[in-house]
């Protein structure tokens, strides 16, 4: 897309960042517990079917994805992550392309469409209806969406540039270490959080917040359980079940306030489906 945000400009910047790319290569299967718990879901209703994983990044979830299916395309929007993504795996079919636009794809043919690692919060509010509308119009009738997203309530929405700060400890040896572990972060955060702070943002119910993540080099969204729910009814998706981030649980449908880091959303485009076929 030509036309970038300032929010879409900065978190641009950090996909780029040797710290985005050291974190996306650590070798891990799934992100958190909720991840899991929402693949073990989906698994036994997606199996065979055909899959597109958003955002693969250097392609940790590949292997997630193509253990339940054979039939899968890869996206992603940063072509030195999908590059790296590519090498590791040089037969699949992995794109270039932006979540917002994925015309080239066609229309109700997958069983399940996913956006990992809270990637669809890294774009502002009118794009990320762009994106849960392109999931909807490219999965099957009766197909699923799957992705995550951070928690406004949850505690990283309270994280600030302080805790860049050494914890302090009697320990001389601890205190040193962690001292100069804090030398070399605390000034690049401290930059990135003075320049990014223009664009918090509170709208009750989400909101746009820089983030501690990449030395706070990213800016994202944070929504609430309601919002979520309601943008994915007015897109027309139903809404099937909800993970917690950290202990996997899963969120009953009355509930609207949870301490958990994000959420992973799991929705299903409904059988009957016709408005953007």
């Amino acid at each position: 897309m030509n036309n970038q945000s300032e929010l879409d400009r900065v978190n641009r910047v950090a996909w780029n960042s040797s710290d985005a790319i050291r974190v996306f290569t650590l070798e891990r299967a799934f992100s958190d517990l909720g991840e899991q718990a929402a693949f073990e879901w989906l698994a036994p209703r997606c199996t065979g079917e055909p899959l597109l994983d958003v955002g693969i990044g250097t392609g940790r979830t590949i292997p997630l994805m193509t253990s339940i299916s054979n039939d899968y395309t890869g996206v992603d929007y940063t072509p030195k992550l999908l590059e790296m993504a590519k090498s590791r795996y040089p037969d699949l079919d992995l794109r270039h392309m932006d979540a917002r636009d994925m015309s080239a794809l066609p229309s109700g043919h997958y069983g399940l469409a996913e956006f990992s690692w809270n990637g669809i919060d890294c774009v502002d509010y009118d794009d990320r209806v762009k994106i849960l509308e392109e999931m909807y119009r490219v999965v099957r009738p009766g197909g699923y969406v799957l992705f995550s997203s951070h928690n406004r309530g949850g505690p990283g929405y309270r994280e600030n540039i302080w805790q860049l700060l050494p914890k302090f400890t009697f320990n001389p040896l601890k205190l040193g270490w962690r001292t100069l572990r804090s030398m070399r972060h605390f000034q690049l955060g401290t930059l990135n959080y003075m320049r990014n702070v223009k664009l918090n943002h509170d709208y009750g119910d989400y909101s746009v917040k820089t983030a501690a993540a990449h030395n706070f080099g990213i800016v994202i969204v944070y929504t609430t359980l309601r919002e979520q729910r309601r943008q994915l009814a007015q897109i027309g998706f139903e809404s099937c079940a909800v993970f917690g981030s950290c202990e996997g649980n899963r969120i009953d449908n009355d509930v609207e306030i949870s301490d958990a880091w994000w959420f992973h959303f799991i929705a299903r485009k409904p059988v009957a489906a016709c408005r953007f076929d």
